[in-house]
């Protein structure tokens, strides 16, 4: 136990490493070599095996007449707050593939070994606990401007929403909360989670390396966040077909971005 740490490196140390100033230009060369990366090891049947059977819950609990419909867009739009810590296992791909490494989803395994584990538990339970957060505040707002009422169907409930006095406040502070979770998790987590895979850190000096390069980058930065955001958006909308490809490539590409962000 006198190895194990969480917020520092194996020293105690939190480290600042050099952080490069970027253009979009960056933004879009680092989707090409994630497309790239996705291409030479596909991985759309793991995320096959993940999203259809989240998708069928839904369904199920549809069709047995549980009232899931005022969750499905919290739901489908927290998905970019836990999108980091889905993609760990394609990071992982994009580093191993860059050292010359095997990258095979079994090496991907090693990760269970790597000394940056207990960090980048302590990450995810950040991602997790925003999410959570959203959730409760979103269900939180429905019922306080909108009212729990029994919806016959998807147009019926949009069109009772849209048709509620309280539709324009409940539409603009859901939407203001949860692109501040969005902004908070994108600042924190862009290069926390592919720093950790990459040394042996602590979650602090991820976090903080996260922030200096967005504050340094806050152009680049805000574009990949409306580049994933709408790329995740286009492929809920093709009924989470198009997620089976855009999640690969998006984790992928984050591994490169990172490594244009920091030295």
């Amino acid at each position: 136990m006198s190895t194990f740490h969480v917020m520092t490196d194996a020293t105690g140390t939190i480290v600042r490493p050099e952080v490069r100033r970027i253009s979009v230009s960056d933004v879009f060369a680092a989707l090409r070599e994630g497309y790239e990366d996705f291409r030479e090891k596909p991985s759309h049947y793991a995320f096959v095996a993940l999203i259809y059977p989240i998708a069928g819950a839904i369904m199920i609990g549809w069709s047995a007449g549980i009232e899931l419909l005022p969750m499905v867009y919290p739901l489908l739009a927290g998905f970019a707050l836990v999108g980091p810590l889905l993609a760990l296992g394609l990071m992982e791909i994009s580093r191993r593939r860059e050292l010359g490494q095997p990258a095979d989803w079994s090496n991907v395994l090693d990760l269970m070994r790597s000394p940056s584990l207990p960090a980048l538990l302590m990450m995810s339970l950040y991602l997790l606990t925003l999410f959570m957060v959203w959730l409760v505040v979103s269900r939180g707002l429905y019922l306080q401007l909108i009212g729990d009422y029994p919806s016959p169907g998807v147009f019926a409930f949009a069109s009772g929403i849209l048709d509620h006095p309280n539709a324009i406040a409940f539409l603009f502070w859901s939407n203001a909360f949860g692109f501040v979770l969005a902004l908070i998790a994108l600042v924190i987590s862009i290069v926390a989670f592919p720093m950790l895979l990459d040394r042996d850190c602590g979650a602090a000096s991820a976090v903080s390396t996260s922030v200096r390069a967005s504050l340094a980058n806050p152009v680049p930065v805000a574009a990949w966040g409306l580049m994933v955001a709408a790329l995740l958006a286009i492929g809920m909308a093709t009924l989470m077909v198009g997620l089976v490809v855009i999640v690969p490539v998006l984790g992928h590409a984050t591994w490169h971005f990172y490594r244009r962000l920091v030295v």
